[in-house]
């Protein structure tokens, strides 16, 4: 059976419906890049690189709120320390594997350096892939970052076994990248929540798709684990994006949220995980005033806008829904890779996956 999405296997996620694309690109302005390197000479590489966009490549100058939050901190996010201080994010965010988020963070530092920046600090998040890449052989270079940028589109989103989610590894199966979103209604007015994860993380006894205890059904004895162990060490990184005008308080509060979707399916946040969330909104422009009187450049207040706290549920259910699909997203559309040593980690079953879940909800 070829990889889909789950909701081609007819398993829907919540109640909130979905954007046009059920991906982070639904958000307006936001666009998702990817870089795979997949090959076997002269050391074999399973890795790769993805970034996101917020603003399609225009947030240095025009800077979004933002906040993170850390559930484990086994795990490495840069450019955190001044985001939490201002509330703002101003560089793309790029993906890829633990080893490499220096030359990473070197070429968006190039990049917007060539784009006559001066000061900059990028954000840049990490999971580990080397139980199928060679990871020390440092295959991402600063042009597979550039390709990556250059390729940042909106619309559909690749998933799975691509950019910096092509070594990874969910819940005992093939993960990798996976993206969903939705659309709440709040005071008559529609916003949307995107959500991409890089998913590396999870035991394979915990896993569960819309409650159904599928880990424990499609178990070792039906689909060989990655290891000789199901230990659950690893990580995920989520990226958060909306439209509603949020205050970074109010995306701190957002992004707690992600721990929802997250233990839906079955992520606890073991202790050698690396869990590590961040959202924006793109409701404001806090560095050019848009929104009423003022101007940034000059030193004059600025107006900024943010939905009610009393209002703000719906948010947080679309981020539930979001972040649990997404991370199933990345187990259906991933497929059985071998890599580093012949190690191989094997695709969660279609077929299979759909019986379980007609027999629990028939």
């Amino acid at each position: 059976m070829s990889r889909a999405r789950l909701r081609d296997l007819g398993i829907e996620i919540g109640d909130l419906p979905v954007g046009a694309n059920n991906a982070i690109t639904d958000v307006p302005g936001v666009t998702v890049g990817h870089t795979t390197l997949i090959h076997d000479e002269p050391r074999i590489a399973r890795t790769g690189v993805t970034v996101v966009m917020p603003r399609g490549g225009q947030v240095q100058n025009d800077n979004v709120f933002a906040a993170y939050y850390s559930f484990n901190g086994n795990g490495e996010m840069t450019g955190l320390p001044w985001l939490e201080e201002t509330g703002l994010l101003s560089s793309p965010v790029a993906i890829t594997n633990t080893h490499q988020v220096g030359v990473v963070r070197d070429a968006l530092v190039e990049c917007a350096s060539n784009r006559g920046g001066g000061w900059f600090l990028p954000v840049v998040a990490e999971t580990y892939d080397g139980f199928l890449n060679d990871i020390n052989a440092f295959h991402v270079t600063k042009e597979h970052v550039f390709q990556a940028l250059d390729s940042a589109s909106g619309g559909p989103v690749t998933e799975g076994n691509v950019g910096g989610g092509t070594g990874m590894m969910c819940h005992g199966f093939k993960g990798g990248i996976g993206t969903s979103s939705r659309v709440a209604e709040i005071g008559g007015a529609s916003f949307t929540v995107g959500v991409l994860v890089q998913a590396n993380h999870g035991h394979r006894r915990l896993l569960r798709v819309d409650g159904v205890p599928v880990g424990r059904e499609i178990g070792p004895n039906v689909v060989p684990l990655p290891g000789r162990s199901d230990d659950g060490e690893g990580s995920i990184i989520v990226i958060v994006a909306t439209d509603a005008p949020l205050l970074p308080i109010q995306c701190k509060r957002l992004v707690q949220r992600a721990t929802v979707g997250l233990a839906r399916t079955g992520g606890v946040g073991h202790n050698g995980s690396g869990d590590i969330f961040l959202a924006f909104s793109t409701g404001n422009h806090p560095t050019q005033g848009s929104i009423g009187a003022g101007d940034a450049n000059t030193g004059q207040p600025i107006g900024v806008q943010m939905i009610p706290n009393h209002h703000i549920d719906p948010l947080f259910e679309a981020i539930a829904e979001a972040v649990e699909e997404s991370i199933l997203n990345a187990l259906t559309s991933a497929e059985t890779t071998t890599g580093y040593q012949g190690r191989t980690a094997h695709a969660i079953p279609l077929d299979q996956l759909q019986c379980v879940m007609e027999r629990y909800r028939p």
